[in-house]
């Protein structure tokens, strides 16, 4: 009796201890996400007269997840400029470097039940600082209330510990009346893209 006791303790021990093992180590959401974004890109529309461009983006963010469904996301992005054609309002077409811009925001992000893979919708407001490109005309740096929309899909490695990311975000940036004429006196509208590497930071 006392052996068949000792073995059903046994036997119980090893199933728990397997069972949780596989919920630390299964693919998916962790409660706390950190992402790295190596690249993307941010594609601002023409308005009028006013040419859209196109910047490099770089940056991270930091999730916490509430549930395997709904978190919130702080994130930080720097859009960096490049040189590229552009048509000012006199219509000529000059070569000139955008200006470095630095976004961030705060979302809800809702994830659809899952495992390995795991699509995502995602939305929230923030801020956008605009730096000085004197070229454009624009002086001093600007910063400018923002919105966002969006979503994706997350992949996630069977040790659950890290991840992969794509991610679309449609931006609304409110105008200011005093903003420089290249970026800011009209509403401006946004699509941005990038890939990032996801790491659990905690399970």
């Amino acid at each position: 009796m006392k052996r068949w006791i000792t073995g059903f303790i046994v036997v119980s021990s090893m199933v728990v201890t397997t069972s949780a093992y596989a919920q630390e180590t299964a693919p998916g959401p962790g409660k706390v996400e950190v992402t790295i974004i190596p690249g993307g890109a941010t594609f601002v529309s023409k308005k009028g007269t006013v040419p859209g461009f196109g910047n490099y983006d770089l940056g991270g963010a930091v999730s916490r997840n509430f549930s395997q469904v709904v978190g919130v996301e702080g994130e930080v992005g720097a859009s960096l400029g490049i040189t590229q054609n552009l048509t000012p309002q006199f219509g000529l077409t000059t070569s000139q470097r955008t200006p470095n811009m630095l976004s961030y925001s705060g979302n809800v992000v809702v994830n659809a039940p899952g495992h390995a893979l795991v699509p995502f919708a995602t939305g929230g407001i923030g801020g956008l600082t605009v730096y000085n490109r004197p070229t454009l005309g624009i002086t001093s740096a600007n910063t400018f209330l923002t919105g966002n929309l969006g979503g994706g899909v997350k992949w996630f490695a069977e040790n659950g510990r890290w991840g992969l990311r794509g991610d679309y975000r449609f931006e609304a940036v409110r105008s200011n009346k005093t903003a420089p004429v290249f970026f800011g006196q009209n509403a401006r509208y946004a699509n941005r893209i990038y890939a990032g590497v996801i790491i659990n930071a905690v399970r």
